[in-house]
């Protein structure tokens, strides 16, 4: 199909992506649900950080959707409807919470009444923290998210035909109320699948700490995609270094914000030194895990910041393409730090598990058969957005 407005040939991504993804999904299903028959409670922790993977794709995705609209941006809306693409992982996520819905016993100590009335720290807590109020809280939320996405993504597809700016004015004011919206309820996410795992500990800046790591998440996909695909072809011939540039800038400021809030959060903590506070960084910082919290510094920050320091690693694009990579496991790793050492005060002795592998495949393939069911339906640019063609000749 061609349109000579932009010059811009749509092409269909091959099929062998998508039973590739089909392979990689279906395995993982297949051996994922094994793992809840063997052993549910470890499955249950595995399972819970490719969910909170998911949700930073999806969410952070949107996130970048809202930002454009409501910045004004041009040099991104070649790209929005790749993070449109991804951002239709969230309806997917209303389905994708019940496994660990049905297993919160397996994972949250508040959820057991002999744990709560030995603890009075944790009977305080218990308007917040009980069953009832935590599915509306969580479902509710994936609700709203889900709103969001197709009234947004609505209106973009719908401009592609009508090419009506009224659409645009429309999803900047959707975008911005959809901005307080993922800040609160982003932060609730974080409250209630991370810190209620050790439900004695509390740090007011960690829906910050997620929300950094989050956006840096859906950014390197973003990233990933757009060179991937524009390398073969399917994006647009204008698209050049200079757009690779801006996406490598971003991955670069938010690997500093990230490493800011982190610090700050350890920084406070360490230096009020309260035991209630100290004691989430005491149980990541005995035996493997003062590794891999040396480890989180060195993935996540240190190694990314010097990497993405210079002008050629923002715009080379086996460059972009290997720090893209790394960044996104450098987030899974993360949620996994985040989670894990939580198994031990669960009365669960910690031990790496086939699961914690098996659960990212499918994980994986489902992106891959979601991003190549949707550009064989939509338009991979935006097209008929009246930010398109100045986006295009984007100069620096």
């Amino acid at each position: 199909m061609q349109l000579t407005e932009i010059n811009y040939e749509r092409k269909i991504l091959p099929a062998k992506l998508k039973t590739f993804g089909i392979i990689l999904f279906l395995i993982g299903v297949v051996l994922g649900l094994l793992g809840f028959l063997i052993n549910p409670a470890r499955a249950s922790y595995s399972y819970l950080v490719t969910f909170l993977f998911l949700v930073s794709i999806g969410v952070g995705s949107l996130f970048l959707v809202a930002l454009e609209y409501i910045a004004g941006a041009e040099w991104s809306t070649p790209f929005r409807r790749v993070s449109e693409f991804f951002a239709a992982i969230i309806p997917l996520l209303i389905f994708l919470v019940i496994p660990l819905l049905f297993n919160m016993h397996n994972l949250f100590p508040w959820t057991h009444n002999k744990i709560v009335a030995s603890s009075e720290m944790l009977k305080g807590k218990t308007v917040y923290l009980n069953i009832p109020f935590f599915y509306m809280r969580s479902l509710g939320i994936l609700i709203i998210w889900s709103l969001f996405y197709f009234l947004i993504i609505r209106n973009s597809r719908k401009q592609d035909s009508s090419k009506e700016q009224l659409l645009t004015t429309k999803n900047i004011k959707l975008s911005a109320g959809f901005m307080p919206v993922f800040a609160f309820s982003l932060t609730a996410i974080s409250f209630d699948w991370i810190m209620s795992l050790e439900p004695n500990w509390f740090s007011t800046i960690f829906g910050v700490y997620f929300f950094s790591g989050t956006v840096w998440c859906a950014l390197a996909a973003l990233t990933l995609a757009v060179v991937l695909l524009n390398e073969r072809g399917y994006l647009h011939s204008k698209i050049t270094k200079e757009h690779y540039y801006t996406l490598g800038v971003l991955l670069f400021t938010f690997t500093a914000f990230w490493g800011y809030i982190a610090f700050s959060q350890y920084l406070l903590t360490w230096y009020a030194d309260i035991p209630d506070e100290t004691i989430w960084f005491m149980h990541r910082w005995t035996g493997i895990w003062k590794v891999v919290s040396i480890l989180i510094v060195l993935t996540h920050f240190v190694i990314p910041f010097f990497y993405l320091l210079s002008y050629k690693s923002k715009t080379n694009i086996k460059k972009l393409k290997f720090i893209s990579v790394w960044i996104l496991c450098s987030h899974y790793l993360d949620i996994y730090w985040m989670v894990m050492p939580s198994m031990n005060y669960n009365s669960q002795v910690y031990s790496i598990s086939w699961t914690d592998f098996v659960y990212p495949v499918a994980a994986i393939g489902l992106v891959i058969i979601l991003f190549k069911s949707l550009s064989d339906k939509y338009n991979l640019l935006p097209i008929g957005d009246p930010k398109l063609k100045k986006g295009l000749d984007f100069h620096i």
